[in-house]
């Protein structure tokens, strides 16, 4: 018996062992967009041990419109999504209307640059940010009642800045990863459709946000070189928008792609870390990721 007593033992550590290192699974979500006729897909990384405050991460829009059908969100074990996991967070990656297997028509685009309706697009951008945001809340693996952490990268960093403008309860920060509209225009890096277009819309945004938000931008962006990315900041602050910009050195061959680019975490997340830890009264953790 004593040998049946050991392989027992040996079958229930394994058992203890494999409990101890498995891993909530990604789960993925089709959410409807009110207004529309659309549902978009979402992605939720929940968070190791239960319910968990939410960070929702928004991406970009690539700079030629085909590459658009291809995009997928970004998986959970990746550098930018773990980040957030190391520090108790679920994180919702949600991907609007037009893009990868959301489909359906292009909600966010500008029109001609001559006349490019910015802040339109990042209205739209917004609704299906806020969309998501609202969805992921009433699920399990997420703590509805706990502020909401908002991230966008490009094209998702200024739907955040448009969903700024609307002050929707329960979100304590936004964070603006290189956000903007109109970069790569006729398909060259570093020109801009419409600066100056650009700059109007946002400002349009600030006169009614009072989100707090978090701006980072690098000395190498291909979109919005520092000069177009300091005259934003101008422009939103002066409307009243409540904005802390920051200044990045370049980031590889294009810093543009720093947020979701390897080593890019050790970057932003400097800046970052102590930045939300401010904003929501309280120490990020900082253990190993799942």
């Amino acid at each position: 018996m004593r040998w049946l007593r050991g392989v027992l033992l040996v079958l229930a550590g394994w058992l203890f062992a494999g409990q101890a290192v498995a891993q909530p699974a990604e789960q993925d979500y089709r959410v409807p967009v009110p207004g529309t006729e659309a549902t978009i897909l979402m992605r939720l990384c929940p968070a190791p041990g239960g319910p968990a405050p939410l960070v929702v991460i928004n991406h970009g829009s690539p700079a030629r419109a085909a590459d658009r059908p291809g995009l997928r969100p970004a998986a959970c074990d990746s550098e930018a999504v773990q980040w957030f996991a190391a520090r108790g967070f679920a994180v919702a990656l949600p991907l609007r209307r037009g893009y990868g297997a959301s489909g359906g028509d292009w909600a966010e685009g500008f029109g001609r640059c001559p006349q490019a309706d910015f802040a339109r697009a990042g209205r739209e951008s917004a609704r299906d940010i806020l969309a998501a945001i609202e969805a992921a809340r009433r699920l399990p693996a997420v703590s509805g009642d706990r502020p909401v952490v908002v991230v966008g990268q490009s094209a998702g960093g200024w739907g955040g800045l448009a969903l700024a403008s609307l002050n929707p309860p329960g979100i304590a920060a936004i964070v603006n990863m290189a956000g903007g509209r109109g970069g790569w225009a006729e398909g060259a890096p570093n020109t801009n459709c419409r600066p100056d277009l650009l700059a109007s819309a946002v400002g349009e945004y600030g006169r009614s946000a009072r989100v707090p938000t978090l701006w980072l931008y690098t000395a190498n962006d291909s979109f919005f070189a520092p000069a177009i990315a300091q005259a934003l900041h101008a422009a939103y602050t002066a409307g009243g928008g409540v904005a802390e910009y920051r200044a990045l050195p370049g980031f590889g061959e294009d810093g543009h792609r720093l947020f979701f680019g390897r080593g890019g975490s050790a970057i932003w997340g400097a800046e970052l870390g102590p930045w939300l830890a401010a904003r929501l009264g309280r120490p990020l953790a900082s253990g190993a990721a799942r």
